[in-house]
């Protein structure tokens, strides 16, 4: 007896691995060599794959794909009908799929609603991208990203709340924080 749950309308390709407590709720399809990790949450109408790895504790809201090249750490958030991309130049009349390009989300990190992530980056733990934005670099963790192209305004905590320095230290439920040549220091508590 299986320890997930997986929507009678989803489809799930033979070697794929999914963890304990997760769920996959309608017209999902999970392609083969995917590996998803324990108590995750995917939406409706979510492709995966093939060959991605989701960690555990990840939330995939509706309407997302995710592409080979993608792989996301742990406690993960994306948006509703945020995108990937997995190619820099695609082209219908050109196979590329020895082209595309590693995208990693780390730990903790949020992504809003509809917001494009270009192939390639590296999104930092805990990152929180606001929505609509476009990401075409790499991002810093606990960095609070927005906009077209996607620019640093600030910095978020472990909580998700923005983090408002006074003398270059503050903290949070989580942990304490110093701001050290534009880079955020964490101190775990």
């Amino acid at each position: 007896m299986s320890k997930y749950f997986i929507h009678e309308s989803s489809y799930v390709d033979d070697n794929v691995s999914i963890g304990d407590n997760t769920k996959i709720w309608h017209f999902s399809h999970i392609l083969t060599h995917t590996t998803i990790g324990e108590n995750c949450s995917f939406g409706q109408n979510c492709v995966v794959g093939p060959k991605v790895k989701v960690g555990n504790g990840v939330k995939v809201q509706n309407n997302i794909s995710i592409y080979e090249g993608v792989e996301i750490e742990d406690d993960v958030f994306l948006g509703p009908s945020m995108v990937f991309t997995n190619v820099i130049n695609p082209r219908a009349f050109i196979q590329r799929k020895e082209e595309f390009k590693k995208t990693l989300l780390k730990q903790g990190c949020s992504i809003g609603a509809n917001v494009t992530i270009v192939c390639g980056t590296t999104i930092g733990k805990y990152a929180m991208i606001g929505s609509g934005a476009v990401i075409n670099k790499d991002v810093k963790p606990y960095a609070l990203m927005v906009g077209v192209p996607a620019k640093q305004i600030g910095w978020v905590g472990k909580s998700g709340n923005t983090l408002i320095f006074t003398d270059n230290k503050i903290e949070d439920a989580f942990a304490s924080y110093e701001l050290i040549e534009d880079n955020l220091k964490v101190i775990d508590k």
